[in-house]
């Protein structure tokens, strides 16, 4: 994949709304997103930074909300598409896997961890289930590529919902590089095109990056698996509250400059 397919840019001259993970919490998402209507201004961006799926009991209508409030801005004056992103999470990581898990070195191992991690829900979402795909995967690849079929039509039947997913990105920054945004860290050794699965399962260690990173102002991350609220270092910048987890959904306005300046939840 090319750069530009891994990475979105966004405008250092402009406010930017971050909204963390969501996990399925439709009545969080959509309050979040009625306050947001009525704070966000003509040339305003917005990153949401992953995990909208996974333990969650509202999946489909999650993903439903994300497409209809993306069609209620773009329908405004002066909004354009490239001011919408959407991060990959570690769930949305999952699910790709999930799609071609045939090819998994142990797919009955693999699935399990999965499970482990909260993405039951999703599948139960989409109609299918743990049960059978276990079974499929002890039977061996042609039942188990069956199942991974029989799950992609069943997605099919949900109007852009493979679209979004094809749309994902990795990180996003701004044009002067003031902040960084990616799902739960990053190895601060690596390069940006280097990070892999750092993106999505590298957060051990966020909190203790204490040097600046490249040539950026701060990271913001919107997935701490201890999910403890909004936290500020020097450098990084954590905005999980909890939302599935007992917690409120937040949205953080950047100003240009990489500033956070106010905040929402709901």
């Amino acid at each position: 994949m090319s750069e530009q397919d891994l990475f979105a840019t966004l405008r250092a001259d402009a406010r930017i709304w971050a909204i963390p993970a969501i996990h399925g919490q439709i009545d969080h998402l959509s309050a979040l997103h009625r306050q947001l209507a009525q704070h966000f201004q003509p040339g305003d961006q917005i990153v949401y930074l992953g995990n909208y799926s996974g333990h969650g009991q509202a999946i489909r209508e999650t993903i439903d909300e994300l497409l209809l409030f993306r069609r209620a801005l773009l329908a405004r004056p002066g909004v354009d598409c490239a001011d919408i992103v959407y991060l990959r999470g570690g769930q949305e990581e999952m699910w790709q896997k999930l799609l071609q898990l045939q090819f998994a070195p142990s797919p009955p191992q693999v699935l399990q961890w999965m499970v482990g991690q909260g993405i039951e829900p999703t599948i139960a979402a989409y109609g299918a289930r743990v049960d059978d795909a276990l079974l499929a995967a002890r039977d061996g690849i042609l039942s188990l590529t069956k199942w991974t079929s029989q799950l992609r039509q069943h997605i099919r039947n949900f109007d852009g919902h493979i679209a979004l997913m094809s749309v994902l990105r990795h990180a996003a920054f701004t044009e002067d590089q003031s902040l960084l945004f990616v799902h739960s860290g990053l190895d601060p050794q690596r390069p940006l095109l280097a990070q892999s699965d750092s993106f999505w399962w590298g957060g051990a260690t966020f909190p203790a990056i204490d040097t600046p990173y490249e040539t950026y102002k701060r990271i913001v991350r919107g997935y701490d698996r201890r999910h403890g609220g909004v936290q500020e270092t020097a450098y990084t910048l954590t905005l999980d509250a909890g939302c599935g987890f007992g917690g409120p959904l937040i949205a953080v306005c950047f100003a240009p400059g990489g500033d956070a300046v106010s905040s929402l939840s709901s």
